[in-house]
């Protein structure tokens, strides 16, 4: 998937996104979504294990619209999908690749992680979290790296972060979950290398990594 970088092309103030186990169901639905309502983003690819990602942004009656067009096209290869009216800005940066290390750096500081099963059960843990507690949203990754899965990083105080998971447990299924922990004051060792990247190849300079970003064989 494409990040967003163009402020002009911003996922505001609603966000859609879709996932399909099958590409060519996944493809067949984007293109009858966006035929369906005028939204301001949409991108779309494929992402481990094999899997497709549709997301639209815009107008919340167009986004919804759009979304409706595409689960009436392909509802028996959707895996999971989420739609967020009013999105939080801190996961359309996330999104984007952006991560917040900086409270991380404080011995004070607690980490808390959502891993799940699914991309849009990670965009919809991270925007719960960050919008019902005072936390701050390190990192969210999805997909690629994670044989599909999703992880969301907050962090905070640990009552701040406890709440942010506690939230977060309540707006997924357990289907969607696979484990949520919170852990106190956190080693400055295992923090540094967190705050660096949390992808194993990029600690070793694995030749697949070249500036923290993996670039294929």
């Amino acid at each position: 998937m494409t990040p967003v970088h163009d402020k002009s092309r911003l996922i505001e103030p609603a966000l859609a996104l879709l996932e399909f186990r099958s590409i060519a169901a996944g493809i067949e639905s984007a293109d009858a979504m966006v035929k369906r309502a005028e939204v301001d983003v949409v991108q779309a690819g494929t992402v481990q294990p094999g899997n497709l990602l549709v997301l639209l942004g815009g107008p919340v009656a167009e986004v919804e619209e759009a979304l409706k067009a595409g689960m009436q096209i392909a509802a028996d290869a959707l895996t999971d999908h989420i739609f967020l009216p009013a999105v939080a800005p801190a996961v359309v940066r996330a999104l984007a690749g952006q991560r917040d290390v900086r409270a991380l750096e404080r011995v004070s500081t607690a980490l808390g992680i959502v891993e799940t099963r699914t991309v849009p059960a990670a965009i919809h843990a991270a925007d719960a979290g960050i919008k019902g507690a005072e936390v701050a949203l390190m990192e969210v990754r999805l997909a690629d790296g994670l044989g599909g899965k999703g992880l969301v990083f907050f962090t905070g105080t640990v009552a701040d972060v406890e709440a942010a998971l506690e939230i977060t447990a309540s707006a997924l299924t357990d289907e969607q979950k696979v484990r949520q922990v919170v852990i106190p004051q956190i080693h400055g060792d295992i923090a540094g290398i967190i705050n660096r990247n949390t992808r194993f190849g990029v600690q070793l300079a694995w030749r697949f990594y070249r500036n923290d970003r993996f670039t294929g064989e």
